[in-house]
């Protein structure tokens, strides 16, 4: 009875039904792990339905662990744009290979075969049934082979999956036949296959043991599969060393009785500490609720008050204007006492009454001409403005000084295909379990901000479909439990000013490999200095000038609008970047040049406003100029006079926008998506972007942001 809790599934909460071994070494039903992929892979097949999440009355899937489904969920989702489309409705056998583990409650890889690929746990299974008999003693395992009504079983064969009472055992296992060899043992009904197979190579028995990933394989596995690179062990000698160490473990374990029983005192007066704790801490958080409810009720009276007080003086003074008003209707008020005033015959009594009244007369003639309400109606200026008020409540929680603000690392966070945000915590405290993300458009003309919000169990991660040419906000929090650190500070990044352009160096269009060399990727050029330039150089009198050697792109644009990035090394001495049109590379490679003669060379590299304006005026391709650590600004009518005035540091990544439907290309510091300088281009033909290099340089291609930069990494 003392070990039934290891004998059930965490998943069911039941004893275990043909129970598979997971790569992390934990145990889950075959028929729970069947459902918990179903219900996975329908929770964003069905875009979160609930019956989606209640696949089968008969598992009981924590919230938890739901939670972890909806998370596994959305990256899944994201993986379905590179192809993944889930399993079809009516197949019965689920395709993910991500699993949530609810015994470790971690995300495992289940490879390529998915369930088929796990090993079933025929010794566990051997452990419950013989549980499960002692907990039924009392029920009896009957004859397969009796005729009705049936005997109760004495032994089962395990060769042939049957019970036999004695009678009918002796004559199914005849002596001097080959079923007398059959192994039996007492009456069960959980009969598993003597020999364990490979479930890889169905036909093959495993017969050695793979160290690397804790399960047995068998030859082939080791001889072509995926285990053919691991360490592994005969399975008699995993078996023996096996055998040892749980037997020596099981051993000290019994020899420290003492100690676990004093362990055991120690957890329960822990339990009851935490309890009391617990209440403590409620306690504490009503205390500080009610404080702020009272603040609250104390500011509520006090508007209220307010509001009541301006009420009562503005209906006094309405009432009086009303008075004053109904007194100047006949036989009312003033002018029922003027009238009787005009009544007075005597001279003097009349100019001493009448002069003071006249005056009063005068007033309220001049307030008829004028009618203003001797209040306002309104309360506009006592609206309670709580913005501020609300966005504080909102982020009330148990902040604790142990978990430490993360930072956003600007320098590993970048903007291009998609954002990167990549953050780390700096002190050495405990990291927090889980990240949220908060990111918003910045928009002028919104005034209410709406952050969109991420949850992250990494440190870091990648996020499409912005918008371009853009700036975006970002902040990160970190939880660990109930208790969440203050927002990082904010880093606003910048979207490339078109969509991305893929491409690769052109390795055979006019490419010159004895002058240039290209990675295997085809993503960095480098020139390179050999026999044929110490050749050339040799025939030199005059000058130092080589050659340029060109390379474009092996992907041309036809039209819209494009932007692409790349990053030229500090060291090198001459690099043009830029375009060129496809009805002139023709012209670009098969312009001979005589390395022995500097004349034949369009442009010698040095920063000249005559060679600019013969370059402006004769190449082929708009191209600018970057070297020596510093970008160029060609000579045009706006550019500035001064030459250092053209010269800028170079950035350390530079892009290019190309818009061929208006005929423009512009140079970017794609750091900051900051323009530097653009320019007409003809883009009557396909346009291909074209790099040129001379003397040492390298030029390497920005690489694009995919999704295993900020994917979830196991670490199993």
């Amino acid at each position: 009875k003392g070990i039934e809790r290891e004998l059930i599934c965490p998943a069911c909460k039941e004893l275990f039904t043909h129970p598979l071994i997971l790569p992390c070494q934990h145990n889950v039903c075959h028929k729970c792990v069947k459902e918990i992929l179903f219900a996975f892979e329908d929770s964003f097949a069905d875009a979160g339905s609930e019956s989606s999440n209640q696949s089968s009355p008969r598992i009981k899937i924590s919230s938890s662990s739901m939670d972890r489904i909806d998370r596994i969920s959305r990256s899944a989702s994201q993986r379905r744009s590179f192809g993944w489309r889930g399993r079809k409705r009516n197949s019965l056998t689920p395709r993910s290979s991500l699993f949530p583990c609810p015994g470790c409650q971690r995300d495992i890889d289940l490879g390529e075969r998915g369930i088929n690929g796990l090993f079933r746990n025929f010794t566990l299974e051997t452990i419950v049934e013989r549980y499960r008999q002692a907990a039924r003693a009392a029920i009896a395992i009957m004859c397969d082979f009796c005729k009705p009504p049936p005997q109760e079983s004495t032994k089962s064969c395990m060769d042939c999956s049957a019970s036999y009472c004695n009678e009918c055992f002796k004559i199914h296992h005849p002596w001097g036949t080959v079923k007398a060899q059959h192994e039996y043992v007492g009456p069960t009904t959980n009969f598993r296959p003597k020999i364990l197979m490979c479930p890889e190579h169905e036909m093959e028995r495993v017969n050695m043991y793979c160290e690397i990933c804790r399960r047995p394989v068998c030859h082939l596995c080791k001889l072509g599969g995926c285990h053919a690179n691991h360490r592994v062990t005969t399975m008699s000698t995993a078996y023996k060393t096996l055998k040892e160490k749980l037997s020596k473990d099981i051993e000290y374990l019994i020899s420290k009785e003492s100690q676990v029983k004093a362990h055991i005192t120690q957890l329960d007066l822990l339990q009851k500490e935490t309890e009391c704790n617990s209440e403590r801490a409620k306690e504490e958080a009503s205390q500080s609720f009610e404080k702020l409810s009272h603040v609250l009720e104390e500011k509520k009276s006090a508007a209220l008050r307010a509001i009541e007080a301006s009420k009562n003086l503005r209906l006094e003074k309405l009432q009086r204007q009303a008075e004053e008003y109904q007194g100047l209707l006949e036989n009312n008020g003033l002018v029922g006492y003027a009238q009787e005033v005009l009544k007075e015959t005597d001279p003097s009594c009349f100019v001493q009454t009448a002069k003071q009244l006249h005056v009063r007369i005068q007033k309220a003639t001049e307030s008829l001409k004028s009618f203003r309400p001797a209040a306002e109606t309104t309360f506009e200026d006592f609206v309670v403005d709580i913005a501020k008020q609300e966005e504080v409540l909102g982020d009330v929680s148990f902040h604790s000084n142990g978990l430490e603000i993360p930072e956003i690392n600007e320098e590993q966070s970048r903007m291009y295909n998609k954002a990167l945000i990549s953050w780390e915590c700096p002190g050495k405290t405990d990291s927090a379990d889980i990240y949220v993300l908060e990111y918003h458009k910045l928009n002028r003309e919104e005034e209410s901000v709406t952050w969109q919000e991420i949850e992250v169990c990494s440190k870091s991660k990648v996020i499409s479909d912005l918008d371009d040419d853009s700036s975006y906000a970002f902040r990160v929090r970190g939880y660990k439990g109930s208790i969440c650190s203050p927002w990082s500070r904010e880093v606003i990044l910048r979207t490339p000013p078109a969509p991305v352009f893929s491409f690769l160096f052109d390795d055979k269009c006019g490419y010159n490999s004895e002058h240039l060399l290209l990675n295997p990727r085809r993503t960095s050029v480098e020139s390179r200095a050999g026999f044929p330039l110490l050749l050339g150089s040799e025939r030199m009198q005059v000058g130092c000038y080589t050659t340029l050697d060109y390379i474009i792109g092996d992907t041309g644009i036809a039209k819209g609008k494009h932007f692409w990035a790349f990053h030229v090394e500090a060291y090198s001495y001459l690099v043009k970047v830029g375009v060129v049109s496809s009805n002139k590379i023709q012209k670009l490679f098969h312009n001979t040049h005589d390395v022995t003669s500097p004349r034949n060379e369009q442009d010698s590299g040095h920063d000249s406003g005559s060679e600019d304006a013969f370059f402006d005026s004769s190449q082929p391709f708009t191209l600018v100029t970057l070297g020596m650590n510093k970008f160029f600004i060609p000579t045009t009518p706006a550019a500035p006079k001064d030459p250092a005035s053209r010269i800028l540091p170079l950035p350390s990544c530079l892009g290019i926008c190309l818009d061929c439907d208006k005929g423009k290309v512009g140079f970017y510091d794609a750091g900051c998506m900051k323009c530097l300088y653009e320019c007409e281009v003809d883009c009557s033909g396909i346009m291909y972007p074209a790099f040129a290099l001379m003397g040492g340089a390298a030029v390497h291609l920005e690489e694009a942001v995919t999704a295993k930069y900020g994917e979830y990494h196991d670490d199993i």
